[in-house]
Parts: structure tokens; sequence; C-alpha cells
């Protein structure tokens, strides 16, 4: 089965086993190849989002209810939940798309199966798009894949069908795809292209150029299911009238026939394609869609090094670090922690997982010493403060609210309003906004400068 959840979001694509689904709760379908359905039937009762295309396949094919199925506009970006989304043509089948995520998880390219050409870099939803997770078509990710383009691949089918004249021709397609195979050699040679009576319907469906009929006899080419074409059939179909095959694939197959021929037709992207679309998209990280084949080996060098950074959680750098830097920091003063909160211009995200995580309880750190403790004694509120050694009496709440007023030291001001921020749980500090943060500088330095 091809398809998955995609890790630390809510979004799962051309994955339908709701038991292995975890916590997803939007569901994607790229296209409408068998392989990319299992599961998913006339009882799915969760809304589905794809294509307008796929849209009428699905409910036609699958019977899958019209009120779950919800197609999007391709080209357009969409909210749907906490999620953006934007599909892309992905050159494949007819209805297949790719999906551009944006999110707090920050932005995810799922290319599904898809045909890289280099019309791609036009699409204004990746032009100059960072991209932190790349999820690729590694179909024919490996050096010795070497195939040409499907226009090159069509002219090696029509060279081979001028090649035997007086032949009958029979491709082999699966239910879905190259369609614009068999609409450019039917205009090449004038005729019509016979199939079965249920894929006629599914041509219409697709409102494709009419050159197809059901109709035996009305043309020399005839479009099969890939799994027809065999030796015995061959033979059945030589003893009518002399018939060639054409298989269509950039896969490897077994000839078992003189008259079966392969052309390297695919409507997946060569391993020429992927570094091309790699070395222009610069993505962070590269995940296969094809488990079972690793190719990350083959795209490091193209890989952008540059710190994912999120929109929507920013907080200062060192509250990510406080726990562990802080034993590092012993004896250290807390002037030096804010002075490089105050350096950092730009707050870095901290990357969160999925928003569903975020509700568990905060981390309790043991065996972590907070630093030393400075202070002014107007200031201070922790008990048995040892920098009040000199002092005879704690203040009262009145006398505190009125030291407070009094002219403080701008260094332990500066060393008690960052200790007050490193320490400040996680959790809290989620709901801590950039704004609120600025804020806070911006009292520190007018505090300063008052005389």
């Amino acid at each position: 089965m091809s398809g998955m959840v995609l890790a630390g979001t809510p979004i799962a694509v051309d994955f339908w086993s709701l038991r292995k689904a975890a916590g997803a709760r939007l569901f994607f379908l790229s296209h409408m190849h068998s392989d990319h359905t299992v599961g998913l039937s006339s009882t799915w009762s969760r809304p589905l989002y794809c294509s307008p295309l796929t849209a009428r396949l699905l409910h036609h094919r699958l019977q899958v209810p019209k009120c779950w199925i919800r197609p999007l506009e391709v080209g357009q970006s969409h909210v749907v939940g906490e999620v953006t989304v934007t599909l892309m043509d992905s050159n494949h089948c007819p209805g297949s798309v790719m999906f551009l995520f944006e999110g707090t998880f920050g932005t995810i390219l799922y290319t599904g199966d898809f045909r890289y050409t280099s019309a791609m870099q036009s699409e204004p939803a990746l032009r100059g798009r960072h991209i932190d997770r790349l999820y690729l078509d590694n179909t024919h990710c490996h050096p010795q894949r070497a195939l040409p383009s499907r226009a090159l691949a069509t002219r090696q089918a029509a060279q081979l069908i001028r090649a035997h004249p007086q032949h009958h021709v029979v491709i082999g397609v699966y239910t879905l795809g190259k369609e614009t195979l068999l609409v450019e050699l039917a205009l090449e040679f004038s005729t019509w292209v016979v199939v079965s009576p249920w894929r006629l319907q599914q041509m219409r469906l697709l409102e494709l150029p009419d050159v197809f009929t059901d109709e035996e006899g009305t043309g020399w080419i005839r479009a099969v299911d890939v799994t027809e074409i065999c030796r015995d059939a061959l033979v059945t179909w030589n003893a009518q009238h002399p018939t060639i095959a054409i298989i269509p694939t950039g896969r490897p197959v077994k000839v078992t026939h003189p008259k079966i021929h392969l052309i390297p037709y695919s409507d997946h992207s060569s391993f020429e394609e992927l570094h091309e679309f790699v070395k222009w998209l610069k993505p962070c990280s590269i995940i296969p869609i094809v488990k079972d084949d690793m190719c990350q080996v083959y795209f490091q060098e193209y890989l952008s090094s540059a710190p994912q950074v999120l929109p929507d959680f920013r907080v200062s750098k060192p509250v990510q670090e406080s726990g562990q830097q802080q034993s590092r920091r012993r004896g250290q003063k807390p002037t030096s922690l804010w002075k490089r909160a105050l350096g950092s211009s730009v707050p870095r995200g901290v990357v969160y997982d999925s928003p569903e995580k975020n509700t568990e309880k905060p981390e309790v750190f043991t065996d972590v010493k907070a630093p030393q403790h400075y202070c002014e004694p107007a200031l201070c509120s922790k008990e048995r403060c040892t920098s009040h050694r000199g002092e005879k009496e704690e203040l009262n709440g009145e006398q505190l609210g009125a030291a407070g007023a009094a002219p403080v030291s701008s260094e332990h001001l500066a060393g008690a309003l960052a200790e007050q921020y490193l320490l400040t749980p996680l959790h809290v500090l989620k709901q801590f906004s950039s704004q609120k943060f600025d804020q806070l500088v911006e009292d520190f330095l007018r505090k300063k400068d008052t005389p």
C-alpha cells in the first residue's frame, strides 16, 4: 500500500486504515490508482479531500458517498482545520495532485506519484518556498533507472507501429493512466482506439478527446488491461490477424512472446529528473514514499541546512535550553543571560510535533541547579534568600510595594527578569507570544533609561 500518516501532523495521505492511522483527522487522496485506495470503499465515513476529477472517479468507481468527498480546486490554497493545503498537478495520471501542507509543523510537500517537468518550477506555491519535509516519489530513484521523456517514448511507440504496417496493435494499460499516449497515437495514425464499455465510460468521465470507441473492428489500435497481454493471448490474436503488443512501462517486465514490445513510457520521475527537482527545491529533509527503497543518500548535497522557523510558536532560544545550560553556567551572573536574550533580534522557533501532543504535563527536571540568586531586597520575594544576609527584618507587603518604586540597579533588574523568564515552565511559554516578550524588553529598557 502506498500512503502514510505524516509524523507530527493530523494528516494522512492515501492511508485508509483507521485502526493504524493513530491521531490522523484529515484524510487526503492523491489519485485513484488502486495501490493508493487500499481500504477505501463505500463504507468510508470521514471527510476526504482530493482534486475535483479524482472526486468524480472516486464516487463512480468505489461508490464512496458524495457527502464525505470534499473536492479542492487545483492551484488554490485551502484552509482545512488547522492546516493550509495547496493542490498542484503531479503530471502522473488524470486527477493526480501533489499536496503542499502548511501549519505549526512547518511546510511539507507530498509529491504522491509524480512525473517531474521543469514547468513545475513555475508553480506559484513552490517558487521561493522553504520546504521542511519533502515526501518524494522514489519509484525510479536509482542511477541505473534511465528513462526518456514521455514525448520521446511516444515517438518510439509510433516508430514501432510504423515498422509493422500490416499489424493490429494492442496496448496494455492500467485502469487509469497512459490516456495521453493513447490519444496521441490515435491522432498520429488517424484511427479509433477500441476499449471495453466500462473504460469508454471512464474516458468520457475524464472528458478526453473523442478518439475512443467500444465498437470492435472500427479501429486497429486496441487498449486492454496490461494483465491480458501474455503468451497465450498473442498466439490467439495472431491466429486471427498479425498483431503486436506494446507495454508502456518504466519497470522491468518479463517478455514471454517475441511480438510483445516494451516501451519505456513512465508516469513516474526518472532518476535524473528527481535530481533536478531536489536540486531546485532544496528541502531540509527527504522522506521516501516507497518505504523499502531508500533514496536520501543521492540528494544529501542538495539539502538545505537552514533551520526551520515556525510562525506560530516563537519563543526565545534560551527557553529551549535553559534546563540543560544552567548547570553549565553555575557562578555566572544572570545578567549575561539577559544580554543574550537581547542580542537575539528575531526569536527562533521551537518545534512542536502536533497540537495534540502539547497537552502533556510539563517535564519536571530533577538534580538541575538554578544559577545563584542575585537580587535587590526590594524586588526579591524568595524566602531564605542568601543575598539578604545584611537584612535584619523582612519587609511586609506595604513596604515591598513602596520599595518597588525606588530606584533599582539595572544590573539586578536584568538578572531578576532574565531568571524569571528563563525558569518559566515550558507549558506556560508555549502561550507566551513574541509580542509579550518584546514588550518585556521595552519595559526593561525604559526603566533603565529612567533617571
